[in-house]
């Protein structure tokens, strides 16, 4: 199996995974568990899976099920586990789950979301639910005068569309991230609105992409805040995008989406086809999804957070405290930790991005270890993909990001797709590509103005 030059400890979540069922198909007991993610509206995810017995290697079998039940949060989320099959995996789940336990960080960011206690709740086999899924449509409204809007968190993107066509557009640098006064966001993003409405006869509906989690068009978690005191400021950001579309005029339609999602309804658009999953990989790591029948699951698809890499000894995320997600692997710190693990040394106080532009300036002279740097992600990637697709239906993959650009990006897709081929032959044809410049630019703003239906 081919693996990361650079990475030779990293062990993919799918091989996690088979080892796993080999080690129950020779013991010959399996225990099926069950495992359930119940979020708003009554919607959940429920998963199967057969494990080892009770007291058969026990540490094994609550790390499978740490792993799953935490890969199953970050893509659909919620605020209810519950468990079947496995007292002693119930047991060791409830307990990782608390503010005080292996897991807090994930109680204390499901339960801001949810605005619901987190909690991890025994069934018995009779009670375990059917699987109830949300699919939404979202977007592909290009009738009339619309903003779309992109809070990006160096730079804000507004364009005016007219009938699917953009009339107007413009790129604004701004610092929300280092802002601790959001009233500084408010006034910015409703300039740029105020701006696109004046190149239009009137403004018949508004649509805003933006990094972080939405419920009912509300800011529940958002990085453009990091810096804003929540318990002063609650409701003022939480509202946010609400209040701004007030201000513009009474009752104009108004859709939110976290960005993942529209660069996936752009890519979509573009396809014209569904079941698109996008990969971002800048800061972090962005994912959104398109289902196959052009909707939204309603997921939360936060695959920074999700584990890729089942090695214990993997790098930490500094934000949540695990290790071996995905914002290590997908993002400009998998090229700062692969260039480190290579002997390369940055100078002291670069930046990350400036750590990642000089390493892209390295793979354009073509220099060896920036090409196996990139060579290393893609790799990743390719052992990635058939975990992800445990989750998601993929028919398009679209990959973005600054790490994508220039050279590097071709080798992580042509790594990729040549490691697909030989190791997952089921997903050698799977259409893996990058949007061109354009549609990532003008196509991003369409997507996002076309998020609301107008009246």
């Amino acid at each position: 199996m081919k693996m990361p030059v650079l990475d030779k400890n990293f062990y993919p979540m799918i091989k996690a995974l088979n080892d796993f069922d080999m080690e129950v198909k020779k013991n010959g007991k399996a225990v099926e568990v069950t495992l359930v993610a119940e979020r708003s509206g009554g919607y959940n995810y429920v998963y199967k899976y057969d494990a080892l017995p009770d007291g058969v290697n026990d540490a094994l079998n609550f790390r499978i099920a740490e792993r799953m039940a935490k890969t199953i949060l970050w893509v659909v989320g919620g605020f209810k586990i519950y468990v079947a099959g496995s007292k002693s995996i119930y047991e060791y789940l409830k307990k990782a789950y608390t503010l005080e336990g292996l897991r807090a960080f994930d109680v204390d960011f499901m339960s801001g979301v949810y605005e619901k206690p987190f909690e991890v709740l025994w069934l018995e086999a009779d009670q375990i639910p059917e699987q109830k899924n949300a699919s939404m449509r979202v977007g592909g409204y290009l009738d009339g005068c619309r903003i779309g809007f992109d809070a990006g968190g160096s730079d804000r993107k507004v364009s005016a569309v007219i009938d699917g066509e953009v009339v107007y557009s413009e790129e604004v640098v701004w610092n929300p991230k280092t802002t601790e006064d959001p009233h500084y966001h408010y006034e910015e993003i409703l300039t740029a609105m105020k701006t696109a409405a004046s190149k239009m006869p009137r403004v018949d509906a508004i649509g805003v992409s933006s990094a972080g989690v939405y419920v009912d068009n509300k800011i529940m978690v958002a990085s453009l805040f990091i810096k804003v005191d929540k318990q002063k400021y609650g409701d003022y950001v939480k509202n946010m995008y609400i209040n701004v579309a007030k201000e513009m005029g009474e009752d104009i339609p108004l859709e939110v989406a976290n960005d993942g999602d529209v660069t996936a309804l752009a890519g979509a658009i573009d396809l014209n086809d569904n079941g698109v999953l996008g990969i971002a990989m800048g800061t972090s790591e962005a994912v959104g999804y398109i289902n196959t029948q052009g909707g939204i699951n309603g997921w939360l698809s936060e695959l920074a957070f999700a584990p890729v890499d089942f090695n214990e000894g993997a790098m930490v995320d500094e934000w949540s405290g695990d290790v071996g997600v995905g914002c290590k692997y997908f993002s400009q710190d998998a090229v700062i930790k692969l260039a480190e693990a290579g002997g390369y040394q940055f100078a002291e106080n670069t930046t990350p991005a400036q750590k990642l532009k000089e390493i892209q300036a390295l793979m354009e002279k073509d220099d060896k270890l920036a090409a196996q740097i990139y060579e290393d992600i893609g790799v990743y990637l390719a052992h990635t993909i058939p975990f992800y697709a445990k989750f998601y239906d993929i028919k398009h993959m679209l990959l973005l990001g600054r790490v994508m650009g220039g050279k590097g990006g071709d080798i992580i897709l042509a790594t990729c797709k040549q490691v697909l081929k030989e190791e997952y032959p089921a997903f050698a044809d799977l259409d893996i590509g990058l949007p061109d410049e354009k549609n990532r630019r003008v196509g991003q703003s369409i997507a996002a103005a076309s998020l609301p239906a107008s009246k």
